[in-house]
Formats: structure tokens, C-alpha cells, sequence
């Protein structure tokens, strides 16, 4: 609904405007609560910041024992902390629950060797190493992220969210869009 990099292009404050973004990734969350909980899926929001009237509070060993229990945990309001990323929020999250694999829902189909929605000769690639990716300055996520998912050994896998059931074709294990991982020689 809202992103803090869009309020700072229109001046808005950059403290501001991150944390306008963090409160619109509650909102986003409750969204997304509410639409598996119309299909059965229990589910909990669990805020870095404190708005206890509307969602539970960030604390992990209350979010592992959610997931022991089955429940769906959406994660919102990023770190807490202004000047974080969302990518950087998911990967501490993932290593705080974990997590075995992040999922990187994107409007492309994986990483590719430049940007495809400029470059219509754009290589995309199937798998990448953590530090080919870092190497290579292929900006999918913010390095904190990428560095915190290969020191945790947590995947990062990029698809296209907004193609109609990839989201569910991907926690079925299909193999779609690009794996980064530790690569093996």
C-alpha cells in the first residue's frame, strides 16, 4: 500500500517516511490475514513494533511456537528500526525462527545478469552462490540481507509473486524462479 522510499522522493523525511513504511507493512499484513483466514488458514501478525490492540508482538519464541502449531506467521513493521530494509527484516526473522528457506516474491521471474524489464537480452539464472551474487552487484536484496542469509546458510529463492499460483507452486516445492545458496564446488 505504501513504501517509505516513495514518501523520501516526495520530501518527506527519511526517519519519516521508514516509519510510515513500517506501519504500512502492518496494514499489508493484516490484509494478508485476513485473506488466508477466508480460506481456513489460521494465521498471526507479529509486529517489531508495539500496537498490541491490533496484532501480537514480536517475540520469537512465541512465533516458533506458533509455526510448531501450524499457524501461518506474517511478519510486519520490518526490524522496528528505521533505515532497514524489508530484505533485511525477512532475513533476521528467518534466522531468528530458523526459517529453511526465504521466499523473495518479486515482480520477475528470478535474478538475471541485468535488469529484464530494460534489458530484453537479460540472462536469467536458475541458481546462484551467495557470493557470485555479491560479486556480481545483482541487486535482488540488500547486501545486509544476502550477508545475513549466507552466514545463517538460509536459501533465498526469487520468483515472480505476481503470476497467478506461483506463490502456491512454491511452497509446494516446484522449483521456479532463481536459488541462491551456498553453492558446493
Amino acid at each position: 500500500m505504501f513504501r517509505g522510499a516513495e514518501a523520501t522522493r516526495a520530501g518527506v523525511e527519511r526517519i519519516t517516511a521508514d516509519n510510515m513504511g513500517m506501519l504500512s507493512t502492518v496494514i499489508n499484513a493484516m490484509a494478508i490475514q485476513n485473506a488466508l483466514e477466508n480460506i481456513d488458514v489460521e494465521t498471526r501478525v507479529m509486529s517489531a513494533i508495539s500496537i498490541h490492540e491490533l496484532v501480537e508482538p514480536f517475540i520469537r519464541r512465541r512465533a516458533i511456537r506458533h509455526l510448531e502449531k501450524g499457524r501461518v506467521v506474517i511478519f510486519a513493521a520490518g526490524t522496528g528500526n528505521p533505515l532497514f530494509t524489508t530484505d533485511t527484516a525477512a532475513a533476521l526473522r528467518a534466522s531468528q525462527i530458523g526459517a529453511e528457506i526465504l521466499l523473495k516474491g518479486t515482480k520477475v521471474t528470478g535474478v538475471f545478469d541485468s535488469d529484464p524489464e530494460i534489458n530484453e537480452n537479460a540472462v536469467k539464472f536458475d541458481k546462484l552462490d551467495f557470493m557470485d551474487l555479491i560479486r556480481q552487484g545483482l541487486r535482488v536484496m540488500d547486501l545486509t540481507a544476502v550477508t545475513f542469509c549466507r552466514d545463517f546458510n538460509i536459501p533465498i529463492l526469487v520468483f515472480n509473486i505476481l503470476e497467478p499460483g506461483n506463490f502456491q507452486l512454491v511452497v509446494n516445492g516446484r522449483k521456479i524462479g532463481t536459488i541462491i545458496r551456498e553453492i558446493e564446488e
